[in-house]
């Protein structure tokens, strides 16, 4: 199993944070992991993406051109990376801020309102998690017991005390991830 992820969006969502925990979550499992950050010299409010590899074989290269999945969070990296994603790949996105929605049909769209629901459990900072709770119930590529060992492993020991909330929070997304069907889309349900 390999699995190649490019989430991206703007600085101070989260992104570089939710390949790190992700990374983290594969090295635990005995996973052979990548993780590549590239951001703007704005780093908050810049643009930002993180290119993850997770593999149970060696990883050749952490560049790549194509994704098995990209995880969209805002406009410029809808217009970026929808085209990078495989055929027959995934992309998950927050419609937050989108005004041109996903077209291609011969990938998996799927939608998660992160902000949203992070507005509505009152901490819009676990919009990240949201986000990769909805990632990891499409594609289960590492356990939650071992995201919750990522988390602490990347979050200060001073916010350890923010774990159960983000524990939460994954929850919250894993309930709230939308298929969005275009006509034609290639469609591989998955329950």
């Amino acid at each position: 199993m390999t699995e190649e992820i490019i989430i991206a969006g703007f600085g101070g969502q989260g992104v570089l944070s939710m390949g790190k925990i992700l990374a983290y979550s594969g090295i635990m499992q005995d996973k052979e992991v990548s993780w590549m950050p590239s951001y703007g010299p704005e780093m908050r409010g810049g643009t930002a993406n993180v290119t993850v590899i997770l593999s149970d074989e060696r990883i050749s290269s952490p560049y790549l051109k194509l994704y098995d999945t990209a995880i969209i969070l805002n406009q410029q990296s809808m217009d970026k990376f929808e085209k990078t994603v495989k055929p027959e790949g995934v992309l998950i996105y927050d419609p937050n801020g989108i005004t041109h929605h996903p077209t291609r049909k011969d990938i998996r769209i799927y939608q998660v309102e992160g902000y949203r629901l992070a507005s509505e459990l009152g901490n819009k900072k676990v919009f990240n998690m949201i986000v990769l709770g909805g990632y990891l119930k499409l594609k289960p590529v590492v356990k939650l017991e071992s995201v919750i060992e990522g988390l602490k492993k990347s979050l200060p020991e001073r916010h350890h005390e923010l774990i159960p909330l983000n524990k939460k929070a994954i929850t919250i997304g894993m309930q709230n991830l939308f298929s969005i069907k275009l006509e034609n889309q290639f469609l591989a349900e998955h329950s």
